[in-house]
């Protein structure tokens, strides 16, 4: 009695399907859009105003909180 099972159909090896997996990466390369450079500069532009405003807003509840702190223990460093 000749039981089929899943493991009699053998995989290709590992230097075949990494070979077919590097062509279907180039494959896919090919056929994506890539940004003009004036589109990629205002994305970066972006970007970095969005990181500058959030680092403004962080460092002033960081800002907030320790004065609130200090308010609150009175062993805030403004005296000598």
């Amino acid at each position: 009695m000749a039981a089929s099972n899943k493991n009699d159909v053998k995989k290709p090896n590992i230097f075949v399907r990494i070979g077919r997996k590097f062509k279907e990466v180039f494959s896919e390369l090919k056929r994506v859009t890539w940004p003009t450079f004036p589109k990629v500069l205002k994305s970066t532009g972006v970007v970095l105003l969005v990181v500058v405003v959030f680092l403004v807003v962080v460092t002033a509840i960081n800002f907030g909180l320790q004065a609130l702190l200090d308010l609150v223990t009175g062993i805030g460093g403004t005296g000598a």
